[in-house]
Order: C-alpha cells, then structure tokens, then sequence
C-alpha cells in the first residue's frame, strides 16, 4: 500500500468512518450477548452488516490476484458465495464473548493514494490494552465500504489472503479455494456451517 499521508480529515456521518462505527456496533451487540447467542444467530446478525461495510467482491478479487479477471462468470460467483460466507464466520466467531472490551473508531480519516483512505480502529481490552485494526476505505457506487483490513496497523489481510488462496488455486484452481475456504468455515463454526 502506498505510504500514508500526515494529512488527516474529520468523519463524517456519510463519510467513510460511518460503515466502520456501524460494523462496530453490531460487533459489540454480538459479544455483549455472548452466551446467549449461537455461532449461527451471531452470524445470522453480522451477515447484513458485514456485507454493507465490505465491498466483497473487490476484496476477493485483490486477494485472488491475476487469476481474477480470467475465471468465468460461474466460478466467480461460486468463490464470492464461500468467500462471503468465510469473512461473515471469522467476525462471528472472533466476536463472541464479552469481557468489558470497547471498540473505539478515530475521529479522524487519513488519506492514501488512488482516493483511498485510513479508518482506524482500537479494540480496547478491560485492562486498556488495544489491539489496532484500520480500515483501507474506497468510496463507490455504493458509498464508501472497506476494501482491506490492516491488522496491528500495518499487516494486510488481503495479501495474507493472497498467499493463501495462491497455494489453494496452484494446488486445484477454484474449486480447491472453495473447498479451502468451506472447510474454514466449518472449523470456525464448529461444524455449524459448512
């Protein structure tokens, strides 16, 4: 990802900090009913909001790689439906018990180059120790929705991804990274969804 700027811009309620404050939200709705609810009824929850927040399809894309623009139609389709089901059962099942965390989103945006932008966010612990994660954010048609993921600020998820599903599609193309991608999900869910 290109360097970030210093220049940093207020949120704003349509702006791009709003999917993450919303993302947030249901987040912490999810882990404050811990117990209560089942792997599915989390993910029941997040599927909506996870879907608004993310622009999916772009993500998968990025993460696919130069492969991308050459599977058919059909095979696109198939891999978004695992991969869709994939990002809505890690929030579910990162997300479900509730020990007095908070989710803190910045006030402020920062830019990146190609009209992206920063949207950081700190789970805080009890104890006040935060974890970093910050939204890469890209304003379409759709408004703005995240595009990637940056874990302890700076480690992408779509590249983490991208070395993944490479070894899946070498190994077996697109019906390899389905597989990959459903397995995941039934360990996620322990045997829930699949």
């Amino acid at each position: 990802l290109p360097a970030q700027r210093a220049a940093a811009q207020p949120a704003d309620a349509g702006g791009p900090a709003a999917p993450i404050q919303q993302l947030n939200d249901a987040l912490l709705h999810a882990m404050q009913q811990g117990a209560r609810l089942s792997f599915v009824q989390r993910y029941d929850m997040l599927t909506p909001v996870v879907e608004r927040t993310f622009d999916l399809q772009r993500v998968l894309a990025e993460s696919v790689g130069l492969t991308w623009p050459k599977l058919p139609d059909a095979q696109k389709s198939t891999l978004l439906a695992a991969f869709r089901r994939y990002t809505v059962s890690s929030y579910a099942a990162n997300f479900d018990s509730f020990s007095g965390q908070r989710l803190v989103v910045s006030p402020t945006v920062r830019q990146l180059g190609g009209g992206n932008v920063i949207v950081a966010t700190s789970i805080v612990r009890a104890n006040g120790a935060p974890t970093v994660l910050n939204y890469v954010m890209r304003k379409g048609p759709d408004g703005w929705r995240a595009v990637d993921v940056l874990a302890d600020g700076s480690i992408s998820r779509v590249a983490v991804q991208r070395s993944d599903f490479r070894q899946l599609l070498a190994s077996g193309g697109v019906p390899a990274l389905v597989a990959g991608l459903r397995n995941k999900v039934a360990d996620l869910s322990g045997g829930m969804l699949a």
